[in-house]
């Protein structure tokens, strides 16, 4: 049986392959001659890889047309102390002989006995690499030798290496790799790199190197140049990393080149955003919206995606809401995003009743917008421990730290200013620069409450050296949204950070008359800003008062459920209420007005 997909592929072609079975290999030889030449002959024809799999007695187990994951290996557990028996070996017709990421994995999440690459070119073998487990402080890891010739491979007593690795897991307590460690690349500016690394750690991926190169043309093929690809892949093999995260998007064509070139995972920077977001959602809502910006991503890609669809891949840019079994077809795809846009419409509508309940209370809506980071959800605690209701003090706080993306999920609370009484404050997701377009289109009926709200207040991060750029890029995000002409407050935030020259630099390159500067964490300036806001916010109720004939108690209730009581007092012909009231209550009860 010939296993992984052999759609198109004539039956001559199959009968060969099949042949590979009877072929006998010796214990101790990595691979018979005849079934190298018969697989780089077939593989450089069909243009596909050709994979098989033999055992410790020699026998082939399995053949496939496919990547190494594609033949039939047992699922072997760490704990069990032994290898899977089986090593692996497929052709490169692409002509590198360099194992590729989803090589490495399956090596390492397989627990093969080894994993051999062959470099062909025209159905001519080129050159091998070799891949076989070693520990390396006490924790499981691939070690690869490359630009191996016929004869170096065939020298080589493979069943000596298999039990020497096989001895040292028994006598070790063995601890699997699951640890992601990132190379970060890129090419736009230093600053942006920094970010990555920032996002990087947002998703708890430690970073052991940053590579930097200045490029005016991208590579059709690998984005970088290819001499700096193989840089790349030799600090792969020093630095032990597994990932290489790239600071732009890339193609699916562009992942599947660098990963078999450098033979690490390759993500991208809306990959990682969007790992980030899955991570962090929390309520129904914004699980849906993540889930729909990842499958839109994706969809794009599928034909040039390696690792992330791979069964046995893991890590960023396969956890979350968002997971899914993505090796389906494109129509079963489409299915699902039209059952998560039409699950989005439904929350959109229940959002719409909210905010028109609030409208027709005329309760006035302020919303926080801001970079990632720039203390939006601590600022929005800080003032509803300073002005909220009683009974909203209890509610649960939104969570804040001080790392990117800490909020995802929008939240409105409803805090009491001095004179014009009660008000919404909402606390929005961050923005980010080079915030993927799937996000911003996935995330539009959350961010609706910004669209709709009375007045914005921008906060920034005063104490970061890169604020300036941070607030253009929200701006480009609010002029996406169409929200340029919103009334707006500038909150420079974190001023017990900054330097005076950062605030004066900032002040400076925005130009903007109404500023206020606080830090959130210290409780500065809180009220002050809070005065702020109540001059900002529209205000069209009237002050009234009123004496309401005892019998008329239900006009009363009327003024209690509908206005905002400033005065009572109970009188020898009447209740007399000091109220203010908006023009649709003052229309039903003037006529117990006794003085405007």
């Amino acid at each position: 049986m010939i296993y992984g997909n052999i759609e198109g592929i004539r039956k001559s072609i199959i009968d060969e392959l099949e042949s590979i079975y009877a072929i006998k290999n010796l214990k101790d030889e990595v691979c018979d001659v005849e079934i190298l030449n018969i697989i780089s002959r077939v593989s450089s024809f069909i243009e596909r890889e050709v994979s098989v799999g033999i055992n410790r007695k020699g026998n082939v187990t399995s053949v496939a047309i496919g990547d190494s994951t594609s033949v039939e290996v047992p699922i072997i557990e760490i704990a069990e102390k032994r290898l899977s028996g089986i090593r692996v070996i497929h052709t490169h017709p692409n002509g590198y002989c360099n194992l590729s990421a989803l090589d490495l994995t399956a090596l390492l999440k397989l627990k093969l006995d080894a994993i051999v690459s062959v470099a062909i070119i025209e159905g001519k073998i080129i050159d091998f690499s070799l891949g076989i487990l070693t520990l390396y402080n006490n924790k499981l890891e691939s070690e690869e030798k490359s630009n191996l010739s016929l004869e170096e491979i065939s020298s080589i007593n493979i069943l000596d290496k298999i039990r020497f690795i096989e001895n040292l897991i028994k006598n070790n307590d063995v601890i699997e790799e699951t640890e992601e460690k990132a190379i970060l690349v890129g090419s736009d500016t230093k600053e942006s790199l920094e970010e990555l690394q920032e996002l990087s750690e947002a998703c708890n991926v430690p970073v052991l190197r940053t590579v930097f190169q200045s490029r005016h043309k991208i590579d059709a093929a690998f984005f970088i140049g290819k001499g700096k690809v193989l840089e790349i892949a030799a600090m792969r093999q020093t630095e032990r990393a597994n990932v290489i995260i790239f600071d732009d998007e890339l193609s699916g064509s562009q992942v599947r080149n660098l990963e078999a070139a450098i033979g690490a995972k390759v993500i991208d920077r809306t990959t990682l955003i969007l790992e980030i977001f899955a991570t962090r959602a929390k309520t129904k809502e914004a699980k849906i919206q993540v889930e729909l910006a990842q499958l839109k991503y994706r969809l794009s890609r599928l034909k040039g995606l390696g690792t992330v669809l791979s069964r046995t891949g893991g890590g960023i840019g396969t956890r979350g809401p968002g997971e899914k079994k993505l090796e389906t077809d494109r129509r079963h795809i489409m299915e699902t995003v039209y059952d998560l846009k039409d699950e989005l419409k439904k929350i959109k509508k229940t959002r719409e009743v909210q905010r028109e309940k609030r409208n027709k209370e005329n309760i006035p809506q302020v919303s926080l917008v801001g970079y990632t980071n720039a203390g939006k959800s601590t600022l929005r605690n800080a003032l509803c421990d300073l002005a909220a209701k009683k009974e909203n003090k209890i509610k649960e706080k939104v969570f804040e730290a001080d790392m990117l993306f800490a909020t995802l999920d929008t939240t409105t609370r409803a805090i009491t200013l001095r004179k014009k009484g009660l008000i919404t404050l909402t606390d929005t997701v961050g923005f980010v620069r080079k915030l993927p377009h799937e996000l911003v289109e996935a995330f539009k009926s959350t961010l609706e409450e910004v669209i709709f709200s009375d007045l914005l207040c921008h906060v920034i991060d005063t104490s970061s050296d890169t604020a300036v750029e941070q607030y253009t890029a929200v701006n480009e995000v609010l002029n996406e949204l169409g929200v340029v002409n919103k009334e707006m407050i500038l909150v420079l935030n974190k001023i017990d950070k900054a330097s005076e020259e950062q605030i004066a630099i900032i002040k400076e390159a925005i130009d903007e008359t109404q500023v206020i500067e606080v830090s959130a964490k210290e409780g500065t300036n809180l009220e002050e800003f809070l005065n702020l806001i109540e001059e900002k916010i529209p205000y069209n109720y009237r002050t009234v008062e009123y004496l309401i004939p005892y019998e008329k108690g239900d006009i009363q209730s009327f003024l209690h459920r509908n206005a905002r009581i400033i005065e009572e007092d109970y009188k020898d012909n009447g209740t007399y209420m000091l109220v203010e009231v908006d023009d649709e209550v003052y229309n039903k009860t003037q006529d117990y007005v006794i003085k405007e």
